[in-house]
């Protein structure tokens, strides 16, 4: 039986066994995982998806250096006919333990360096669930207005020229009717 809090994807370091060489992290999601993926991104289908990353030890945290790979499925937003996705995104990500030194008082300012492309993430405990990092990785290269190749509204016969339908045509109509009469 799972734990309710169990990740969906089994990616979970642990830093103080972590070796100084580092370790290789080989994640392929199985049928369920993909399942419970593509209700987390709000996708029709998570068809595979498959994650090899290197992780080593910095600075008292990690930095995981990798790549992943996966086939999505989501409807077109012009005839929601499913449209696949294959991704293929690079992954470099930096996660540190949050300084005492560095903890801001209530009530005073916080620089953040929003150009730094190297910003880390902060970790609490010597565990670090990389799981999110891969899911977060999937949902930033999804494509936000997938399409069929040549689809357009056009090709389904719309007519998106006519300026006279729609639902403020009528409105239009009376409108200058008013003018008219004046």
């Amino acid at each position: 039986m799972s734990r309710p809090d169990a990740p969906i994807i089994d990616a979970i370091v642990r830093i103080d066994r972590l070796p100084a060489s580092g370790r290789s992290i080989e994640v392929v999601a199985d049928a369920k995982a993909c399942a419970e993926l593509a209700k987390i991104l709000n996708v029709q289908a998570v068809e595979a998806m498959q994650a090899s990353l290197s992780v080593t030890p910095l600075r008292g945290g990690i930095r995981a250096l990798g790549h992943l790979s996966a086939r999505i499925v989501q409807a077109s937003v012009v005839s929601f006919e499913p449209v696949p996705q294959d991704i293929d995104e690079a992954i470099d990500r930096v996660f540190l333990p949050q300084s005492v030194d560095h903890v801001p008082t209530p009530g005073s300012e916080v620089f953040v360096d929003l150009e730094d492309d190297d910003f880390p993430d902060h970790i609490d405990g010597p565990e670090v669930d990389l799981s999110g990092l891969l899911i977060e990785t999937i949902a930033l290269a999804i494509e936000p207005y997938p399409r069929l190749p040549g689809e357009t509204l056009e090709s389904l016969g719309l007519d998106t020229d006519n300026a006279d339908s729609g639902p403020f045509a009528a409105l239009t109509k009376l409108k200058k009717s008013t003018d008219i009469d004046r």
